[in-house]
């Protein structure tokens, strides 16, 4: 069964905001088991205006990517 993915191209606006959003998420992910693949890093936008994060979450298959 093929794997389902969340894609996120973000700005953070207000950075004090993530102490709280931050584990409110990785509470839901666990539940559905999911991985972070890519969070922040180095990158380059190669074409149009990038933004401040992307991310890559990864779930067991397309319908639980979907359920979460």
């Amino acid at each position: 069964m093929p794997k389902g993915y969340w894609i996120g191209r973000i700005d953070v606006i207000k950075p004090e905001y993530t102490k709280a959003y931050g584990p409110a998420l990785a509470a839901v992910l666990r539940k559905y088991d999911a991985k972070f693949r890519v969070r922040g890093g180095t990158f380059e936008a190669v074409e149009g205006k990038a933004r401040d994060r992307n991310i890559v979450i990864e779930f067991k298959d397309y319908e639980t990517a979907l359920a979460c």
